[in-house]
């Protein structure tokens, strides 16, 4: 009974040391590169999961390699994987790019997948040229005719220039700006109308790829559209602007001159305040010259004559006026 007991424990004990070395060491997956031809040892097995490498995402592109007859170590897709890149994509990319006759080396592809490239979409690219649309970009001719065009430019990936090269912003840019610039060096919209083809070759001719990431193959004008009259806009704008200037400054005179009329109201008045000043002195002076012996008494009575008569002259020449018209003073209207 006791050797009964002793030898399902041991049993029990094989069985679980079994189950922890299968799941530690992926045999299925050894047995898998040995019938492919990859040489990948037990050791090497358990040396990634020390690790803390999946074996799987290592000997299944280095069997998809050698299948393809690529010379590619496990080594280097290991220390691919550590580097945090794609393994599967990069061996997936060498294998297009063998297949399209374009060389490229493992340490470049490498190098393309962990600068945040998809470098399986960039050797397709070279095979397959990508057609990028911009949106629509507005230029204005020399008549002052705006003239809006939409442009198709197929690229094709540089893989040479895919680290450290600019992206499809750059290229979408760079083709608005000549776009706008053959647009505005046109002497009038019905050139552009009449050839959009200048467009594409003015463009196409500035070398818009260089520092990017990509060839230019064709620009090609897919739309071309006549928008509004930006010179006579702007000149509408002028004339409108040039006449508050002219409001202002006519308000700024009228101002002066409501100004200048109450100044010379104030200087009336002021006038009027000294002549009458001067006419209280009068009976003063007469009175000084009466006691002084310098005016008789007949004199008084011969300047109060002449005032009277003076006084009779003047209502018998408005005699023929209107009594009730009078005579606006000074300063008034």
């Amino acid at each position: 009974m006791f050797f009964e007991l002793s030898g399902l424990i041991l049993f029990v004990l094989i069985l679980i040391a079994v189950v922890i070395i299968f799941s530690f060491i992926p045999v299925g997956l050894w047995i898998s590169a040995l019938a492919a031809g990859v040489k990948v040892g037990i050791i090497d097995l358990i040396g990634m999961r020390l690790r803390r490498v999946a074996p799987s995402k290592i000997v299944n592109p280095q069997i998809k390699a050698e299948k393809a007859g690529l010379d590619v170590s496990i080594g280097k897709l290991e220390a691919h994987y550590l580097a945090g890149g794609n393994v599967d994509r990069v061996v997936n990319a060498l294998i297009a790019a063998e297949r399209a006759n374009i060389p490229l080396a493992f340490e470049r592809a490498a190098a393309i997948d962990l600068a945040g490239r998809n470098v399986l979409e960039a050797v397709q690219m070279s095979v397959n040229p990508k057609v990028i649309e911009t949106p629509v970009i507005a230029g204005v001719a020399k008549d002052g005719i705006e003239v809006k065009a939409k442009a198709r430019v197929t690229v094709r990936a540089n893989i040479d220039r895919l680290v450290g090269g600019a992206g499809e912003e750059t290229i979408i840019a760079r083709v608005g700006e000549g776009i706008v610039t053959t647009v505005g060096s046109s002497i009038s919209h019905k050139e552009v109308l009449e050839n959009p083809d200048k467009i594409s070759h003015t463009v196409l001719s500035k070398g818009l790829d260089a520092g990017t990431a990509f060839e230019i193959l064709s620009i090609d004008i897919a739309d071309v559209d006549v928008g509004r009259n930006i010179g006579a806009q702007l000149q509408t704008d002028q004339a409108e602007a040039d006449k508050r200037i002219a409001q202002a400054k006519a308000e700024e005179r009228r101002a002066m001159a409501v100004a200048k009329e109450q100044e010379m109201l104030a200087s009336v008045q002021e006038m009027r305040a000294k002549v009458v000043e001067a006419e209280a002195e009068v009976p003063q002076a007469l009175a000084d010259a009466f006691r002084l012996g310098k005016l008789g008494v007949m004199d008084y009575y011969n300047m109060q004559n002449v005032l009277a008569d003076t006084k009779m002259r003047e209502s018998i020449s408005g005699m023929g006026k209107d009594p009730s018209a009078s005579v606006p003073e000074p300063g008034k209207r």
